[in-house]
């Protein structure tokens, strides 16, 4: 869920099932409607049951028993982990893979800056600790143990922090409330903020609450900044999204696969990525009806039952791992297929520099579309679906001209038509879109700068 839905902080997680988001829901209602003084109240409420319940959804959804199992003795665990190391350590909390890539950029670069101090990431949800749990991106890399004052301080006295990263949101009361009672650097990178949120609604005091314990906070926009001020939190610097800059380090790793080059046979390409349900629904009759063109579809979910549906609605496609099967046998690719649907995770941010065009999925469902600068960095073409509202970057690459939404699938077809027909058109919007990239990055710069110059971590030179 994106910010709108996560009000009561009890931020219900992407990767959740609906019976949890419907408890969280019911939790924010009542809320709204008991006075300011049983805030925390509800909120403790909250955060003994979110585990129980998930406990029993875990039986029926497999990333919620994912969660489930990776919390177990997980304080002990990360005690166990850290009880012979002594180094200076930043801890770095992402919900979920996206704000981990989105965070990216400011861990490598504290790494580099500051090679003494070892990394904690830390995950709240299944879908980016699962992922990243045997990377080597971080020195630590644990499941989030569920917000409690008992965990919160177990943990910080385990970690021992110099400094703590939260990267857009994902705010725990107590964790938050411990790092400051420590006093503890504690940074908010990359942070967004709409006046729909909590914080700035009349029961939004346990969230401006947490927002008070910040040493210090880096937001997007300048309406993020002006919206903090009215609440009286001044200490914001606008710094931009630090997604440009990771997506432009991915961008210079120039990663090939042959598989896909060979499959695409230099027709005109489709590549659309981190596809839902709707979006497929959308994009299905073009890709039906139009043999001479190539089409690659990521699905947001790799899972079977996703990936079957998609070679329904797909009719003359085949999965990327059958198409390796394929070439690893000598098979030529019958002559009917023109759809490739990925049916694994990493290869959809360098997939994108093989289209034509790029169609980025979510836009139709109400968690909003997924990240569209992933495809604008190569300097192409960006479509979506109506739900960008809550996306800064959508809005304004659409003004500039370097993005499209659409409403429906006849939308969608009639704009995918003007951009492939019209030569002059279509290269104009692709030096917007990749100009606009470039011209919105420095924001992983101005944070690591910021704590460089209040020597919130200690150089090797000063040693």
């Amino acid at each position: 869920m994106q910010a709108k839905n996560k009000n009561f902080y009890l931020y219900a997680k992407k990767d959740a099932s609906k019976g949890i988001l419907f408890y969280a829901h019911c939790l924010l209602f009542i809320n709204v409607f008991l006075c300011k003084g049983m805030y925390k109240f509800i909120y403790n409420i909250f955060i003994r049951l979110y585990p129980f319940i998930a406990s029993i959804i875990a039986r029926f959804n497999n990333k919620t028993a994912l969660w489930v199992k990776g919390r177990k003795n997980i304080i002990q665990n990360i005690s166990s982990a850290l009880s012979q190391d002594d180094s200076k350590k930043i801890w770095i909390h992402c919900s979920s893979l996206g704000e981990y890539e989105q965070g990216r950029p400011v861990i490598e670069k504290l790494k580099e800056h500051f090679p003494q101090y070892k990394s904690v990431l830390t995950f709240f949800s299944s879908s980016g600790y699962e992922v990243k749990k045997n990377s080597n991106e971080a020195d630590y890399i644990f499941y989030l143990p569920m917000d409690s004052k008992k965990n919160a301080t177990a943990f910080l006295k385990i970690v021992k922090p110099s400094l703590i990263l939260f990267i857009k949101y994902d705010y725990w009361y107590y964790y938050l409330s411990e790092a400051y009672l420590k006093k503890i650097t504690l940074l908010l990178a990359s942070g967004i903020f709409l006046p729909g949120y909590a914080f700035f609604k009349w029961y939004g005091k346990l969230q401006r609450e947490m927002l008070q314990f910040f040493t210090h906070l880096f937001v997007q926009t300048e309406n993020s900044k002006q919206l903090l001020q009215q609440i009286n939190i001044n200490n914001v610097t606008v710094s931009g999204d630090t997604r440009f800059d990771r997506v432009l380090r991915v961008a210079s790793e120039q990663k090939n696969f042959n598989d896909i080059i060979q499959f695409i046979s230099n027709k005109k390409t489709i590549v659309a990525g981190s596809t839902w349900p709707d979006d497929d629904e959308a994009l299905d009759h073009f890709t039906n009806t139009h043999p001479e063109l190539r089409f690659i579809i990521a699905p947001h979910s790799i899972e079977a039952s996703r990936i079957k549906e998609c070679s329904g609605l797909y009719h003359f496609s085949i999965t990327h791992s059958a198409y390796k099967k394929l070439k690893e046998d000598q098979k030529q690719l019958p002559q009917h297929i023109n759809t490739l649907i990925i049916d694994n995770i990493g290869m959809l941010k360098f997939l994108y520099r093989y289209a034509t065009i790029c169609y980025v999925g979510g836009g139709f469902g109400n968690d909003g579309i997924h990240n569209i600068l992933e495809a604008a960095v190569y300097y192409k073409p960006v479509v979506f679906g109506p739900k960008y509202d809550k996306f800064s970057e959508a809005i304004e690459l659409i003004e500039k001209g370097g993005a499209f939404d659409v409403n429906d699938a006849l939308e969608l077809e009639k704009q995918l038509c003007e951009l492939l027909e019209d030569k002059n058109f279509y290269n104009d919007t692709c030096t917007v879109s990749g100009e606009y990239v470039k011209q919105n990055a420095g924001a992983t710069s101005t944070i690591v700068n910021y704590i460089q110059e209040n020597r919130l971590l200690t150089s090797l030179s000063n040693n």
